[in-house]
């Protein structure tokens, strides 16, 4: 998916839980940092575009190991054991941007190296990924509005 839709539906997340957490910011910030994170192998991301992360790419394929739940789940837990407040964010926000990938056409493999495919019928930056895209815009939206009422 496209970053924007992976920003909108980590909004969403991080907005339904940021009550429930004793560090707000922090939380949201490395929400939305950890959901765009897995596209730094990818040369055409907009995050895979920073220059210091032309390195990870000469070493790795778009959606390989750090498109997969064994990397998230390995940095969430050195998170958790060095600093616990970035641990939960982290995977939330890495976790839901593989989650919305593995609907795509293109598909995730969760479960790196092993060679089992998550696939579905989205296409990347297709109608469907714009209707997605709106959908959270309009709850998140909503959520910031139920906030402020």
């Amino acid at each position: 998916m496209l970053t924007k839709t992976h920003i909108a539906i980590g909004i969403f997340a991080a907005l339904i839980l940021v009550e429930k957490v004793n560090f707000p910011i922090v939380f949201m910030a490395v929400t939305l940092i950890a959901s765009v994170l897995p596209d730094i192998d990818s040369a055409f991301s907009s995050v895979g575009r920073k220059g210091i992360f032309r390195v990870v790419q000469l070493f790795t394929k778009h959606r390989g190991i750090f498109h997969s739940f064994t990397f998230c789940i390995i940095i969430a837990a050195l998170l958790a054991f060095y600093w616990p407040v970035l641990a939960f964010p982290f995977f939330l926000g890495y976790g839901l941007h593989l989650l919305a990938d593995s609907f795509t056409i293109e598909g995730i493999r969760p479960f790196w190296p092993f060679k089992l495919e998550s696939k579905g019928r989205v296409r990347v930056g297709g109608p469907l990924e714009h209707v997605l895209f709106a959908g959270f815009c309009i709850a998140d939206v909503a959520l910031v509005f139920a906030f402020i009422l």
